[in-house]
């Protein structure tokens, strides 16, 4: 019988550990799914731990998994490594020989006094003997040679965390120089000996194992349209109720749940046949929108928005903008699309609701990436490293990020955060730039400061489309923009029936809406009874007493700034347009002296 075909990653490893000599691989990424493979003409689905004993090192003699839970497992070639141990037992007077977890009776081996040690600080050093011992011959016979060996190091992070030099302990320092050693010394490279550490990111790995110039990096993706489609059809081949609970066929389920590992699509087909629900589109959307947020640990949140840009009040060019890049991302015209877009202007324009209306709008899936900072070492950059594998596993895909200038990273990093915000900066950055990735992963950055956010993200190629939004100027633009909000607020008045507004001061959405709600509440505390005043006339006492924000210099400056960063003057109304950029920037200077001031 020929041997399984392989998925791409792990031909790759085949490749490289056959050109040598290269022996130490991390993988990465998509590590507690299935994994496919073909014998003959069916497909095959495994855990990573069967597929790596059961069929890639199948040709191996020794297959030898370590975690700190677990401690050994031994899933091929006992015999090898009893022999090492009894000749161990001899020398140093220890009963690892007498474990019962190999080659006898397996499911009592924790009641067997000579367990093999769990301790990294014994058992990493134990495995470093075993495998020099095997290197050297492991005893063979003559003519025989040297058994090879697979050792599997299961959650790596766990055994060689990150951390900087200075702070490693004793024992973690040992381990990692040993591992280190593993793939550089050239009589374990130069052996029938491989290496492999497990870990879902590779941030939370110490950075001297992922840097390693003679270690192989490998990720595992998550399954694409086609691999999804193989497993279902697969996973409900003997579901008799399938075609009855299931509206939409296999093809277009798999489609639908793209971005999705094969576990949980597994857990969304299943969970709905087991109880006897139907199958809906909108039951999958749920679904994977539960499943894909708590795989992100709640670092992206999917926005599902009824509203379109036909709720925007105002902002004609960016709605334009926003409408036709929305077509072209519906019929997939990538090369036409930016990579990216910045809102900015002032608070209160609106630049989190023309996000949520866009989302409405361009018809693939809609994000918005949290809060992914943490307090311990390697797990920021490890939550974003997951938030970026399902972004690309996606196919399709809009970012947004609120509030940009404090989301994102320094190219510089200050002093109190041990190069955080620069190892943020650089992951993201890199991605951003990536042009793969154009018309796939679309950003949407929005900010009333973007002058805080670092020159390189704002570049083109990255950010490319530079949208400002300001509050309306003339008495028209003002009404339709106060209707607007009353219509969000399903206050059930027409347009006619608002009061006018009594100031040409620009006001912003935000402060249109405090002032309805202010005469919502007045309206709802009125007793109950005649002599209770209509809505419209408590309004316009309200407006009456409205005072505009006293942060006028503030607002002032992040307008400039917002005409500053613009990138097509179309966007920019008749009183912008026209402005010097000389005298833009000097007036910015003038106010940002003023407001520290």
């Amino acid at each position: 019988m020929p041997p399984p075909a392989l998925p791409p990653w792990a031909r790759t490893m085949k490749e490289i550990f056959r050109a040598g000599p290269t022996c130490q691989f991390i993988l990465t990424g998509n590590i507690h799914d299935r994994v496919a493979c073909r014998r003959g003409d069916a497909a095959v689905f495994l855990t990573l731990r069967e597929f790596l004993a059961e069929v890639l090192f199948e040709p191996f003699d020794v297959v030898l998994f370590y975690d700190r839970g677990r401690g050994f497992q031994i899933a091929k070639g006992a015999e090898h490594v009893f022999r090492y141990f009894r000749l161990f037992d001899r020398f140093h007077g220890t009963k690892y020989a007498q474990d019962a977890g190999v080659g006898a009776d397996a499911d009592r081996s924790l009641d067997h006094p000579g367990l093999l040690p769990r301790d990294p600080r014994q058992a990493v050093p134990l495995l470093d003997r075993f495998l020099r011992w095997a290197a050297a011959g492991g005893g063979q016979e003559k003519g025989k040679g040297a058994p090879s060996v697979a050792v599997v190091l299961d959650y790596a992070h766990f055994i060689l965390p990150q951390g900087e030099s200075l702070y490693l302990g004793g024992d973690i320092a040992g381990n990692l120089i040993t591992v280190l050693n593993w793939s550089k010394d050239p009589v374990i490279a130069g052996s029938r000996v491989v290496t492999v550490l497990v870990t879902e990111t590779l941030a939370e790995l110490s950075g001297f194992v992922v840097s390693n110039p003679y270690a192989a990096k490998v990720t595992i993706d998550l399954p694409g349209r086609e691999e999804l489609e193989e497993y279902i059809a697969a996973l409900v081949r003997d579901e008799p109720s399938f075609g009855e609970l299931c509206e939409v066929e296999v093809p277009v389920l798999a489609a639908k749940l793209v971005g999705v590992n094969r576990i949980g699509a597994q857990g969304i087909v299943l969970r709905s046949l087991r109880n006897n629900e139907k199958i809906t589109a909108r039951k999958l959307s749920a679904l994977k929108k539960e499943i894909l947020e708590k795989e992100s640990f709640d670092k992206l949140e999917f926005v599902e928005s009824s509203r379109t840009l036909d709720d925007v009040a105002g902002h004609v060019e960016a709605k334009r903008w926003l409408r036709e890049d929305a077509r072209l991302l519906k019929r997939d015209a990538r090369r036409a699309l930016p990579m990216g877009y910045l809102l900015c202007g002032r608070i209160g324009t609106g630049k989190t609701y023309l996000a949520q209306c866009f989302a409405g709008e361009c018809g693939v899936p809609f994000v918005e990436l949290k809060n992914f900072r943490e307090k311990w070492v390697g797990s920021t950059e490890g939550n974003l490293e997951k938030v970026l594998r399902i972004l690309k596993a996606l196919g399709q895909v809009v970012v947004f990020v609120d509030e940009a200038d404090q989301a994102m990273g320094k190219r510089e990093s200050g002093e109190g955060d041990s190069g955080l915000s620069g190892r943020i900066y650089a992951m993201l950055a890199k991605e951003m730039a990536d042009t793969d990735n154009r018309g796939r992963i679309l950003w949407l950055f929005a900010t009333s400061r973007p002058d805080l956010l670092e020159v390189d993200l704002k570049r083109q190629g990255r950010l490319d489309v530079h949208i400002p939004l300001f509050p309306p100027s003339d008495a028209g633009e003002r009404r339709e923009l106060f209707h607007a909000m009353a219509v969000k607020l399903k206050m059930g008045l027409k347009a006619e029936e608002l009061p006018d507004l009594p100031f040409d001061a620009p006001v912003s959405g935000n402060e249109l809406e405090g002032l309805l709600v202010r005469a919502v509440r007045e309206f709802e505390l009125q007793a109950e009874g005649e002599g209770r005043k209509p809505l419209p006339e408590i309004l316009k006492a309200i407006l009456a007493d409205f005072r505009p924000s006293a942060h006028t210099k503030r607002l002032e400056l992040m307008d400039l700034l917002a005409v500053k960063e613009c990138t097509d003057s179309r966007f920019l109304p008749e009183r912008f347009r026209s402005l010097d950029p000389e005298a833009v920037e000097r007036r910015i200077r003038e106010l940002e002296m003023l407001v520290e001031a």
